[in-house]
């Protein structure tokens, strides 16, 4: 992994403890002026909104975002005048059939597993995300013991061209148990500066892999891809529990997860246990 970094100990990890002064220099390409005003959490990602230029989808984009501020649903719908065409139009406009929505349909498995709520907001997947421990690939939901992720998997991310640089987090948000999360989220891995199309080897590794190790229940570890603004402007937090991705998604303006897949893990003897 080229330019990996990573220090013994948090104290020496390169940026300030939660509260403590930050300054940054990025900024985020201008919104489409209807979008400009937008709450925060809106679902759509910059380079998505930045695509859609006629009137038809504009409205249409206007009208869907009424039907995620409003929560969904039937009554949603009507006051939004959504339905299922509203959609596919707005996937078209977006320039790419991949791309799906994560966070408001019921059989999601992201959010069956409230890793929509818990870590992050609903968005856009619009990227290829492959982990795989040996010959076991990632997905949502599976089970994977703590001595299968021993050692760090293999992740392939898509994307355009090499031109484009991806954040990889990987998160436990039940720790140190699911049923009291007081280090909610804990921070397990976290490689910056990777290449679209490539993997986490071509990446810069700032936060070292911490396999997990769950003593008590059955824990959700998570990983999220996220695209920066540019190569090298993504640092180390100044710590791993309490880590939060929302607050540092906001730091490096990374918006939303372009993808997301999680696996559950328990302790090696474990037969069950709370997970939520």
């Amino acid at each position: 992994m080229t330019g990996s970094s990573c220090p013994a100990d948090s104290s020496q990890l390169l940026y300030p403890r939660r509260g403590a002064p930050t300054t940054t220099t990025t900024s985020r390409p201008p919104l489409h002026p209807l979008i400009a005003h937008a709450p925060y959490d809106v679902v759509l990602h910059r380079s998505v909104v930045l695509s859609i230029s006629s009137a038809r989808d504009q409205a249409e984009l206007a009208s869907f975002w009424c039907y995620i501020r409003l929560g969904g649903g039937a009554s949603a719908k009507r006051a939004a005048g959504e339905d299922d065409r509203s959609r596919s139009s707005l996937t078209a406009a977006r320039g790419g059939g991949g791309e799906t929505m994560s966070g408001r349909g019921r059989g999601d498995p992201l959010v069956l597993g409230r890793v929509v709520g818990d870590v992050v907001d609903p968005f856009v997947r619009r990227v290829a995300l492959r982990v795989a421990y040996g010959a076991r690939e990632v997905a949502n939901g599976c089970e994977l013991r703590p001595s299968a992720v021993d050692d760090q998997p293999r992740v392939a991310v898509g994307g355009p061209d090499m031109r484009t640089f991806y954040t990889l987090v990987m998160v436990d948000p039940d720790a140190p148990s699911p049923s009291d999360p007081n280090l909610r989220e804990y921070l397990h891995w976290l490689v910056t500066d990777i290449p679209a199309t490539t993997g986490v080897s071509f990446g810069t590794e700032v936060v070292c892999y911490e396999s997990p190790r769950p003593v008590l229940g059955i824990h959700r570890l998570v990983f999220l891809l996220f695209e920066q603004l540019g190569r090298q402007t993504v640092y180390a937090p100044g710590w791993r529990q309490n880590f939060s991705t929302r607050d540092f998604a906001e730091l490096y303006n990374l918006g939303l997860p372009v993808a997301a897949v999680y696996f559950n893990c328990q302790r090696e003897s474990g037969t069950g246990g709370r997970r939520m």
